[in-house]
């Protein structure tokens, strides 16, 4: 397994190869969407295909060009974006793209998903002289609205400098960390602080409301100091506003995430006692009817264990 230097592998937006007029995107749900319209903000030309319709017009207004399938987006661009929801819909992606006889195309996986489904796929695609990288993303649906996301590439270095001016379109920061499939290695263990962090997160802030303090400033002022995280700074104002409906990282599709991180602790041997005291919290999460809900609705599921969030105090007068 090669090792990547950090000093030399974290690549900030400024790509080294020449900038491809035209990029693809298959997939355009709450992350694809996003960098489709970052990539058509920085200039790219963008052609994407998603199975539904309403994404398909989402692309349109954000200026880019809706493809009748993910064929028809290979056939446009030399480089491509995948987003998928599972290893199933990468299959068939890989399958279609493979079938329009393109060659010489280099694609970006940048889901999260077995490391065993991205190597079935790079292996596939290899097969039609493609390109595949595993390249998962560091960031919620918001970051990806505005432009901070991390990549976690992985794979062939020279294929991944080629595809650094379409990383800089899209994200805030590359990291080079070396072999296919450390991306994704390197993104469960980021999830891992992730699930603790979301669910700490919780816990804070509704110990500081039922203390009587304002749960808004609790976040304002405990997110500027060491008890801060990534995930106090992004969710905690979900949390306080209750908006958790407007998800950037449905509950349901986090139960895979939290399923691969499993996987990975199982395969290691790798002890993981807080992770484990997550689970319990984001399943029922999901038996409480929150599946299609932002994972701040934990906020939720700590109050259902309570008896329901705590009655506002009446104004005297």
């Amino acid at each position: 397994m090669s090792r990547a230097s950090t000093s030399k592998n974290k690549q900030p937006a400024h790509g080294r190869s020449e900038r491809p007029a035209a990029v693809g995107v298959i997939g355009l749900g709450i992350m694809g969407s996003a960098m489709s319209a970052n990539l058509v903000k920085a200039g790219f030309e963008v052609f994407g295909f998603d199975p539904v319709a309403a994404a398909r017009k989402r692309l349109r207004a954000a200026g880019g060009t809706p493809c009748a399938s993910a064929a028809e987006v290979a056939e446009r661009c030399g480089r491509i974006v995948l987003s998928l929801p599972s290893e199933k819909a990468l299959d068939a992606v890989c399958e279609e793209v493979l079938s329009s006889g393109v060659r010489d195309r280099i694609l970006a996986e940048t889901s999260t998903l077995p490391e065993t489904a991205k190597l079935r796929a790079r292996d596939a695609l290899a097969g039609g002289q493609l390109v595949l990288l595993d390249c998962p993303l560091s960031g919620t649906g918001a970051q990806a609205v505005n432009r901070d996301l991390a990549v976690y590439a992985s794979g062939d270095a020279k294929d991944i400098a080629e595809f650094a001016p379409v990383f800089d379109g899209f994200a805030r920061v590359r990291y080079d960390v070396g072999a296919f499939g450390n991306g994704i290695r390197m993104k469960l263990v980021a999830n891992l602080l992730v699930a603790i962090h979301n669910l700490s997160t919780a816990e804070a802030i509704l110990l500081g409301e039922r203390s009587g303090l304002d749960a808004a400033q609790i976040v304002k002022v405990v997110a500027d100091g060491a008890g801060g995280s990534r995930m106090f700074q992004v969710r905690g104002p979900m949390m306080v506003d209750r908006s958790w409906d407007q998800a950037t990282m449905k509950v349901a599709i986090w139960q895979k995430d939290m399923r691969l991180i499993q996987e990975a602790l199982q395969r290691t041997d790798t002890p993981a006692p807080l992770f484990s005291a997550s689970l319990p919290i984001y399943n029922a999460a999901m038996a409480l009817g929150h599946g299609e809900d932002d994972t701040a609705a934990v906020y939720s599921v700590l109050e259902h264990m309570i008896g329901g969030p705590k009655p506002k105090a009446r104004r005297k007068g």
